[in-house]
C-alpha cells in the first residue's frame, strides 16, 4: 500500500492510509476538516489533474476529498452536490487546505454547482469522483465518459447487470480511464491472501465463504412525507429514481454532519429504489476479493440460489439473513452471507486461509507460517497501490487501473445475480458471458431497472 506524506509533521514522516483516515474521522468528529497538501509547487500546475467530485456526502469528507487533496498531483476545481450546503461545506474544505500552500495565504479556485451536467460541460476538467447515492451511479459515469472525463466511481458501481454493463461499455468505447473506488484491494492482508491463494500455496480451491456485515433492522412503518428541505434540489436528487414523495428517513439528515464519525448511514442506504442493501454495498468489497483470489475478475458463477428476509412494513426494504451459494464451471462454491463482519475464507485442498477486515487478528491460516509466504522468482505478484494513487497515476499513464470498469461491474453483478436469486427464492442457470438466466424470463426482467427519462442508460 502506498503511503501519504504529511507535510505538517516530522521530515519524512508517513503514515498508512488506513490510520490516516482513523486520524481524520477522530479530528472531524469535532471541527471541520482542514487538510494540509503537499507543496503544490513541487509538480507544475499544467501536469495536474483537474478534477472535480459529483456528490459530497459522508464518503466524500472522510474519505474521498481528504485523499485527492493529499496529491500534489491533482487540483481539485469543482464540487457539486444537490444539496447547496454540502457543496458550499466541501468548497470551502477545499479552499482552506490550498491556502495553506498558497504564498498569500488565501486560495479562491473551487466552483460549486448543483447540476452534474454543468460540471461535465467544462473542458478543463480532466476527471470526475462521483461519491453520489447509488441509484446515480450508472447514469453519470456514462455521462461522463461521453464528455471525455476519466472516471473514479465509489462502489457498488451499479444497482443492476444492465447499469453495470453499460458502464462498462461506456468506458472502453471512449477510451476512458476507470477506477472502482474501493479500498478493498489495497488492504494488505486481503493482497496477501489472493496472493498466497492464486500461487497454488493452499491447494486447489474447492469453496470460498464470504460475509458481509448485516445490514440495519429497518424503520417502523412508513414516515409521512415532509416539506423538502430549502437548499435541496430533491428532483435532481431522485433522477433516475421513481418520484417518491420527500421525507427524511428516505434520504438523509438536512445539514447534518459531514465527516463519517458524526453519524450513521442515511436512510438511502436501506432502501431498494436508490441501494441495495449490504449484499451489493458490501459485496463490492468482498465478492471482489472473493473474484481476485479465484482469477475469475472478467467472468462469473454459473449457477446461483438465494434467499432472503425482504422487509414489507418499512420505508426500508432491503434484504436482510441472507443466504446466497454460487457454483462455478469448474465445481468451486461460493457461499455467502451477512452476519456481524466482512471476511473473506478460501479453502483448498491443502489448507485454508482468511481475513476478517478491522479485525487485528482477523489474517490466518491453517499453518500460521503460511501468513509470512512472499512470491519469489516465477510467482505470480498481484499489483497493490492506494485506490487514489492508482487512479491518479491511470490518469496520467493511461493504462488499466487494477479494479477497472469490467472488474468492478463482475463484483457488482455477482452481488445483484445474488438480489435477484433471493427475492424469487430460488435457484437460477447464470451465464457469464451473455450475463442472462437461460430460460427464465421473470428472473431476467430484473437484471435491468426503469429509469425516468431522459436518466436511462
Amino acid at each position: 500500500m502506498s503511503e501519504i506524506r504529511t507535510p505538517s509533521g516530522p521530515a519524512g514522516r508517513t503514515i498508512s492510509r488506513r490510520r490516516f483516515l482513523g486520524q481524520l474521522g477522530a479530528v472531524a468528529a469535532v471541527a471541520p476538516l482542514i487538510l494540509p497538501v503537499r507543496a503544490r509547487g513541487t509538480v507544475a500546475a499544467s501536469n495536474r489533474i483537474n478534477l472535480a467530485f459529483i456528490g459530497t456526502g459522508r464518503q466524500v469528507a472522510y474519505a474521498n476529498l481528504p485523499m485527492f487533496l493529499a496529491s500534489a498531483d491533482v487540483q481539485v476545481v469543482a464540487v457539486c452536490d444537490v444539496d447547496r450546503w454540502r457543496a458550499e461545506q466541501a468548497r470551502q474544505r477545499v479552499e482552506a487546505a490550498y491556502a495553506q500552500s498558497a504564498p498569500s495565504g488565501t486560495y479562491r479556485g473551487c466552483a460549486v454547482y448543483e447540476d452534474f451536467r454543468d460540471v461535465l460541460a467544462r473542458p478543463d476538467i480532466d476527471a470526475v469522483m462521483i461519491s453520489t447515492p447509488d441509484h446515480w451511479h450508472a447514469a453519470m459515469a456514462v455521462a461522463a465518459a461521453r464528455a471525455g472525463k476519466d472516471v473514479a466511481l465509489e462502489k457498488p458501481i451499479s444497482l443492476s447487470v444492465m447499469e453495470g454493463r453499460a458502464i462498462a461499455n461506456a468506458m472502453k468505447q471512449y477510451g476512458r480511464v476507470f477506477r472502482t473506488d474501493t479500498e478493498v484491494r489495497s488492504q494488505p492482508f486481503f493482497h496477501r491472501l489472493c496472493q498466497i491463494v492464486r500461487n497454488g500455496r493452499i491447494g486447489q480451491v474447492r469453496r470460498l465463504v464470504v460475509t458481509v456485515p448485516r445490514s440495519p433492522e429497518p424503520i417502523a412503518g412508513f414516515p409521512a412525507p415532509m416539506p423538502v428541505p430549502s437548499d435541496l434540489n430533491y428532483e435532481l436528487w431522485q433522477g433516475p429514481a421513481p418520484d417518491r414523495p420527500y421525507t427524511q428517513a428516505r434520504v438523509h439528515h438536512p445539514r447534518g454532519g459531514l465527516s463519517y464519525a458524526a453519524g450513521e448511514s442515511p436512510g438511502w442506504f436501506q432502501i431498494s429504489d436508490y441501494n441495495l442493501g449490504n449484499i451489493n454495498n458490501w459485496g463490492g468489497h468482498m465478492l471482489d476479493i472473493a473474484q481476485w483470489a479465484m482469477g475469475t475478475e472478467h467472468t462469473g458463477p454459473v449457477e446461483v440460489s438465494g434467499r432472503a428476509e425482504f422487509p414489507t412494513d418499512s420505508l426500508w426494504d432491503v434484504p436482510r439473513n441472507f443466504v446466497v451459494r454460487y457454483r462455478y464451471a469448474n465445481g468451486v462454491e461460493i457461499d455467502y452471507t451477512d452476519c456481524d463482519r466482512a471476511s473473506v475464507r478460501v479453502e483448498g485442498s491443502e489448507g485454508w486461509i482468511e481475513n476478517t477486515w478491522f479485525r487485528s487478528n482477523g489474517f490466518k491460516a491453517h499453518d500460521p507460517a503460511l501468513l509470512k509466504w512472499k512470491p519469489g522468482p516465477g510467482d505470480l505478484t498481484l499489483p497493490l497501490a492506494d485506490e487514489k494513487d492508482d487512479f491518479i497515476a491511470c490518469v496520467k499513464s493511461r493504462r488499466e487501473t487494477i479494479i477497472p470498469a469490467e472488474v468492478g461491474h463482475r463484483a457488482a453483478s455477482m452481488a445483484q445475480i445474488a438480489h435477484i436469486a433471493a427475492r424469487l427464492d430460488t435457484t437460477l442457470r447464470w451465464d457469464p458471458v451473455a450475463e442472462t438466466f437461460p430460460g427464465h424470463s421473470e428472473a431476467n426482467a430484473l437484471l435491468s431497472r426503469p429509469a425516468r427519462a431522459p436518466w436511462a442508460v
